[in-house]
């Protein structure tokens, strides 16, 4: 993948389960469906919005072959990479080899905290065993390690198999890791689309999102690549209440999020325990955003 493949805005999907808390396979067909009608750029999953980590092995790479049966080669896939072993990635990255996946995002390892040299030389052996394009998640806000923008740039420049970062920091954040990264390492941002247009103006690549208000965020990021950096600021401003109020924490994305993506999409919410309860303002607030949304569109028609 060139530079060109990393930009643009890319679906990280829910997990989707049913009463009985087993997947559910047709809700997740469902959503990658809808994300491909709203003109995303790619899909990943097994990202922290997918619950990674309630889920088991078999159930990673029962996503991973669900997601390649509905793409179907439409759009690039990317699979989040958690484990807290380089074999244990290695192992992830070979199944996501096998369903035709066109890049990986590694995960720091969930156990102890360390200096930035153990994650740069993890990084650099996982990286290592496969062909496929590698980028890296830093997100120390919610998985409690990461590493400083100096630090990725000396990560990239040591192993070229790692052509991109998945930040999940300010527009601030993102203008420094951009002039650190380098102009050969595209930097994707998250965080709901918070920011967006700044983000952008910082010289973020993408963004890969959530689905909940992707639709919107696809014609915001169209909107400005085409020069049209007022009707981009509008966009953003109507998708920004909802992304405020489901990106107060990786929980409430989760909780409230799935959601509110679920109640434009006509689907409907079973939790895997542990779980954050939905409150009965919090499902008011939900649909009153999914009413103001309203249903989940195609970027054309949101144009």
């Amino acid at each position: 993948m060139d530079r060109a493949a990393f930009s643009g805005i890319h679906a990280v999907l829910y997990a989707f389960f049913g009463a009985d808390e087993r997947l559910d396979r047709a809700a997740m067909r469902r959503q990658v469906e809808l994300c491909i009608d709203a003109d995303v750029d790619g899909i990943v999953a097994l990202g922290l919005a997918t619950e990674v980590a309630k889920l088991d092995e078999a159930e990673r790479r029962t996503i991973m072959d669900w997601l390649s049966e509905d793409v179907a080669g439409r759009v690039p896939i990317g699979i989040t990479i958690a484990g807290n072993s380089v074999a244990a990635q290695v192992a992830q990255i070979r199944h996501a080899e096998k369903i035709g996946a066109q890049w990986v995002i590694l995960q720091p390892p969930a156990v102890g905290a360390f200096a930035a040299p153990t994650y740069i030389e993890f990084f650099g052996r996982v990286s290592a065993e496969t062909a496929l394009a590698v980028a890296i998640q830093n997100a120390p806000a919610y998985l409690g390690r990461g590493l400083s923008a100096e630090d990725i740039a000396r990560l990239v420049a040591r192993y070229p198999n790692i052509r991109a970062v998945k930040g999940e920091g300010s527009a601030i954040d993102t203008a420094h890791l951009v002039r650190q990264a380098g102009d050969a390492v595209p930097v994707l941002n998250g965080r709901g689309g918070l920011e967006l247009v700044d983000n952008l103006h910082a010289g973020c690549a993408g963004f890969i999102l959530a689905p909940d208000c992707i639709d919107v965020a696809i014609a915001a990021y169209g909107a400005y690549r085409a020069g049209d950096e007022a009707r981009a600021g509008e966009l953003y401003a109507h998708m920004l209440p909802s992304a405020t109020m489901v990106m107060q924490s990786l929980e409430t994305l989760i909780c409230y999020g799935k959601r509110l993506f679920a109640a434009r999409a006509g689907l409907s919410v079973d939790d895997r325990q542990p779980n954050l309860v939905p409150t009965p303002f919090g499902l008011q607030l939900v649909a009153n955003h999914a009413h103001r949304l309203g249903t989940f569109k195609s970027a054309r028609q949101i144009r």
